[in-house]
């Protein structure tokens, strides 16, 4: 148990986010050994995903909004316990339907931890920089999973992988539990029962939004350099530099935090996400592609550490940047799913038609969260 700004509660919320962002990241590993590995299909495979990815989504959506209302201090260490036991659980199943209901148990545990977590890096001394630091830790834990995992789980079995996500679970929740804030200070009950001000909900619809065009175009990443004529060689280098290079993005943030406004950053970080997508839909060559695939993500978490500090002046409370994990997931459920009706409709190029139709409305959201204050509101942006 720790003050809420000491270095343990920092460990804590980093872990806390590593642990339950792990999942985004570890997604082409997921799909690929619940088919490759377990037999399911293609569609069934994805599904499970799909029903994880929900269960996150609704978490996050019902506990968010009383996130200031409720006593946090044991919720990440109850969510990942219990995620870490569904995980565990995945090892001795069989059966598609057993496995569904698994994933949803998993999906919803590690949605109310990362919520709670979320929510209460909102309430440190500099919300910013605390994200920026668990995103960091996640960029440099995703480079290990992803270049040892696939081989550990090849050279063993498929339930390697639920070995290893239960495992980081166990770590997240006794992280959690030994160092998360003290309650005297992360359980401040916050009286604020009012709704959100305009600018919060233009907000949350521009980053979700930039999740959504982030997972339609990266989802598809392989794919498209399939069609290109790039081999299998070719195209793992340059997710493997996409990987890498996406370490950088949460450093430069922190240190140009006082030096860029929030808002410019995300009208230019999702103007340029539309940009990068029509690039790589419609333009060939390697150079291209790879350029494409380190800029992606590198956009995606430049500008949403920005926002997340954002987010945090402007709500308080810490409801908004508790519905986070619904904020991101919410793309990352419903982008490979609209992106695959459009490659199948129109081919690629629809991708990035798509992505700068959705971009302009993301603009639009963050363009009048710019106006939408609400009078006697300034002080708190």
């Amino acid at each position: 148990m720790s003050h809420l700004n000491s270095r343990g509660a920092r460990l804590a919320l980093v872990a806390g986010h590593m642990a339950g962002m792990i999942d985004i990241a570890a997604l082409p590993v997921w799909v690929g050994t619940l088919i490759g590995g377990f037999g399911f299909s293609p569609a069934m495979g994805g599904g499970l995903a799909t029903i994880f990815l929900a269960g996150v989504v609704l978490s996050s959506v019902l506990l968010s909004p009383v996130f200031h209302r409720m006593p946090g201090r044991w919720m990440p260490t109850l969510g990942f316990t219990v995620a870490a036991l569904a995980f565990l659980s995945l090892t001795r199943l069989e059966g598609f339907v057993p496995f569904a209901i698994a994933h949803a148990i998993a999906g919803f545990s590690v949605g109310l931890a990362i919520s709670f977590v979320h929510g209460t890096m909102a309430h440190t001394a500099n919300p910013h920089r605390i994200f920026a630091m668990g995103s960091l830790a996640l960029g440099v834990f995703a480079v290990f999973f992803l270049g040892g995992a696939p081989g550990l789980i090849a050279k063993t079995a498929p339930t390697t992988l639920f070995f290893l996500f239960g495992g980081i679970m166990a770590f997240g929740a006794l992280v959690t539990g030994l160092l998360f804030p003290a309650a005297s200070e992360n359980e401040d009950v916050i009286a604020d029962k009012s709704a959100f001000d305009r600018r919060v909900w233009f907000v949350i619809l521009g980053v979700m939004c930039m999740a959504l065009i982030h997972a339609m175009i990266f989802s598809f990443a392989e794919r498209i350099g399939a069609g290109r004529g790039f081999d299998v060689a070719q195209i793992q280098a340059a997710l493997a530099i996409s990987g890498l290079v996406a370490i950088a993005p949460s450093i430069l943030a922190t240190l140009l935090e006082k030096r860029l406004p929030p808002m410019a950053v995300a009208i230019t970080g999702v103007s340029l996400q539309a940009l990068v997508s029509l690039t790589l839909t419609r333009m060939g060559g390697y150079d291209i592609y790879v350029a494409c695939l380190i800029a992606m993500p590198f956009i995606m978490l430049f500008s949403h550490t920005f926002v997340f500090g954002h987010l945090a002046r402007i709500d308080p409370t810490g409801r908004a940047n508790a519905a986070t994990p619904a904020m991101i997931m919410t793309g990352s459920a419903t982008g490979p799913l609209l992106g695959g009706i459009l490659v199948q409709i129109s081919g690629f190029p629809a991708l990035g038609i798509a992505a700068a139709l959705i971009a302009l409305i993301s603009i639009t959201a963050f363009s009048l969260s710019c106006k939408g204050a609400k009078p006697g509101k300034e002080a708190q942006a």
